[in-house]
């Protein structure tokens, strides 16, 4: 057990600063720092204002974390960090606290992809990922499906939102129902009291000629403000609860209808759902049916490790160490766009000196 790599992860691609720390697959610390609320009267992430955050709370987060699993910072076996996609101000502050810890230690870097990092997170819950992993990915900036052959070098896109992610589709319309920011927990209480079958809202690209494995949620969340309007217009009242209700069933057929035919389409018996909306509790529910009906293994990790944390960054990273993958350099920039074809960001070989290390750990840089 003791010979498992001991990865340390910073987590800072939006508005939460995680910290993980992970012995091979086991768990020792998933230490967040969230400034959700202080984004809450925007009704939005601020970018400025989710940066300003991590830099405050990067220090005591780590801190945090080194406690709560009970090691010293001398005996980790590699850093891992974020190195994209998400915001690139969050992105750099995270990237260069990872380059400052790492050379200060004298440990390798490793800057890891944040959707395969959802992917690689339920390790720690459920075991070594099967291989190929098709995984259904669905957050506030996401709705992916993905074959994994190789989670750190091998990761395929098969379809993904054209337009409004699901989490951003819950966001949305939790906007037009009056029940503030982040939307998708609050509309999830709603949905619980309310009838999904009330209102028959559309899914997006199901026809016989759509995209198979896209998504696209701009429509739903249109339909749902116009009704929400002319109701409102005509002076009846909202069913707020059945409007939840049936938005989220929309949303959820779509997603596990395809989830489900790219896992036939492709051979595969097995699916595993992350991202912040994997909280859902109707998602893993329709998930858990059917799947169960098609003979597919559902793989779901906890709520907790579902939404953006550094416990993910850190799985990834103590599998890039275990499976040898070269490590990072100083040059690690921040890339808000990096593709999910990019499970990790190795460096190009060679050592470097002292000078160019502790430049580059002061001044990341974006492309």
């Amino acid at each position: 057990m003791t010979d498992e790599p001991l990865v340390l992860g910073i987590e800072t691609s939006c508005d939460e600063t995680g910290v993980g720390i992970v012995r091979g697959h086991t768990l020792l610390a998933d230490a967040v720092a969230s400034s959700v609320d202080e984004h809450a009267r925007f009704g939005g992430v601020v970018p400025e204002v989710a940066s300003r955050a991590h830099l405050e709370a990067m220090v005591p987060t780590i801190q945090r974390a080194l406690k709560e699993a009970g090691v010293a910072a001398s005996d980790l076996d590699g850093i891992a960090v974020t190195a994209g996609p998400g915001l690139a101000g969050a992105l750099l502050v995270g990237v260069a606290a990872a380059k400052a810890y790492a050379y200060a230690l004298g440990k390798p870097l490793y800057g890891v992809n944040h959707l395969a990092s959802h992917i690689c997170v339920d390790q720690l819950e459920h075991g070594a990922l099967p291989e190929p992993t098709m995984a259904l990915l669905v957050s506030g900036g996401h709705s992916s499906l993905l074959l994994a052959p190789d989670i750190t070098t091998d990761v395929r896109p098969l379809g993904s939102t054209i337009d409004d992610a699901a989490g951003e589709a819950f966001d949305k319309v939790a906007r037009v129902l009056g029940l503030g920011f982040p939307g998708g927990p609050v509309v999830d209480r709603y949905a619980r009291e309310g009838d999904p079958s009330a209102i028959r809202f559309p899914r997006g690209l199901t026809g016989p000629r759509d995209p198979v494995y896209d998504f696209s949620f701009s429509g739903l969340k249109t339909a749902v403000a116009r009704w929400v309007e002319e109701r409102r217009r005509e002076g009846k009242q909202v069913p707020i609860a059945d409007v939840a209700a049936s938005f989220q069933e929309a949303v959820t057929d779509v997603l596990t209808r395809k989830a489900i035919r790219a896992c036939k389409d492709n051979g595969v018996d097995h699916l595993m759902i992350g991202g912040g909306v994997a909280a859902n509790s109707r998602l893993r529910s329709m998930a858990e049916e059917r799947c169960a009906d098609a003979g597919i293994r559902l793989r779901v990790p906890r709520p907790k490790l579902c939404t953006d944390n550094g416990a993910m960054v850190a799985a990834l990273g103590a599998e890039m160490v275990a499976r040898g993958r070269p490590a990072s350099d100083w040059e690690l920039p921040a890339d808000s766009s990096l593709p999910v074809t990019e499970p990790h960001v190795p460096g190009a070989g060679g050592a470097l000196d002292a000078h160019t290390a502790l430049h580059a750990a002061g001044h990341g840089h974006t492309h």
